[in-house]
């Protein structure tokens, strides 16, 4: 019985497994076909495997200058959202007041507000920003870094928070008897212990920055600032899809998401596990 019950498992885990993947198999065979090929059958193989379309889509989108930009954003991001949410985390838990629960609990509910309810009032305000004090707050990679740090801020503190009451407080004390400053404390102490956590709020964040063309495509007018979501878009014409180089394109846009989470994959269920619920 107890066999029957894990082949049955196994099976229902397999097939789910291919749902999952069908996808990435779809773009993946039709990033090599012509579009009487991709028309006729798109589940097939193509006739031949051939890097032309990748070589075609890397042209029109300016792959090179396209893949530069959102790696800058990204990284910058990411580094910016890992200090200040982390420090606030810690500043938060570790002060034992009404107050660090309000500005806690704001940050858990700005989680549930949709970024399509404020694009627009954000996108005016940015630009009162620009007109008013004269800070490049739009068609900058500087005012996408910020509004993008704004954005993740809340998921990242949440889960800094859960984890770092797991620390314990004798370990801070003890550096602080020894002389070791609140800064000190931190970064020596308190921050190398985050690193489960400091993975997982990263590749959740590198995953939604990197694949982010809604706050972009608001954000950015100029093309040369543009990133690969927003030059894909390209291969979306009024009246003509270019399947085959969007297929192409796509294929390249995750790939550098997908080597960032086959190497970082493990600290996600512990970083959640021992942060999110604790």
């Amino acid at each position: 019985m107890k066999k029957t019950s894990k082949l049955a498992a196994e099976i229902l885990l397999f097939l789910l497994a291919l749902a999952f993947l069908s996808p990435i198999y779809i773009m993946l065979v039709n990033s090599f076909k012509n579009r009487e090929e991709l028309y006729s059958n798109a589940l097939a193989f193509p006739s031949q495997f051939s890097f032309q379309y990748y070589e075609t889509a890397m042209e029109k989108m300016n792959f090179l200058l396209a893949l530069k930009n959102s790696l800058f954003v990204t990284i910058v991001s990411i580094i910016f959202i890992v200090i200040f949410s982390s420090m606030t985390a810690w500043m938060l838990v570790r002060t034992n007041h009404k107050i660090s629960n309000i500005i806690f609990m704001t940050f858990v509910a700005t989680m549930l507000i949709p970024f399509q309810t404020l694009m627009m009032p954000l996108m005016e305000f940015m630009g009162m920003i620009r007109d008013n004090l004269n800070i490049p707050m739009l068609n900058t990679h500087g005012g996408l870094i910020y509004m993008n740090i704004g954005f993740h801020a809340s998921l990242s503190v949440f889960l800094y928070h859960g984890f770092i009451k797991s620390i314990p407080v004798s370990l801070e004390e003890a550096a602080t008897i020894d002389g070791c400053s609140k800064f000190g404390v931190f970064w020596r102490i308190v921050f190398p212990m985050l690193k489960p956590i400091t993975v997982t709020v990263m590749i959740l964040n590198v995953i939604s920055i990197w694949n982010d063309y809604l706050l972009p495509s608001l954000a950015l007018s100029d093309k040369a600032l543009r990133t690969i979501p927003l030059t894909t878009f390209y291969f979306f014409g009024e009246f003509t899809i270019q399947w085959n180089l969007a297929m192409a394109g796509l294929t390249m846009t995750i790939i550098p998401v997908v080597i960032f989470y086959a190497f970082s994959q493990k600290y996600i269920i512990k970083g959640i596990g021992e942060g999110a619920i604790k």
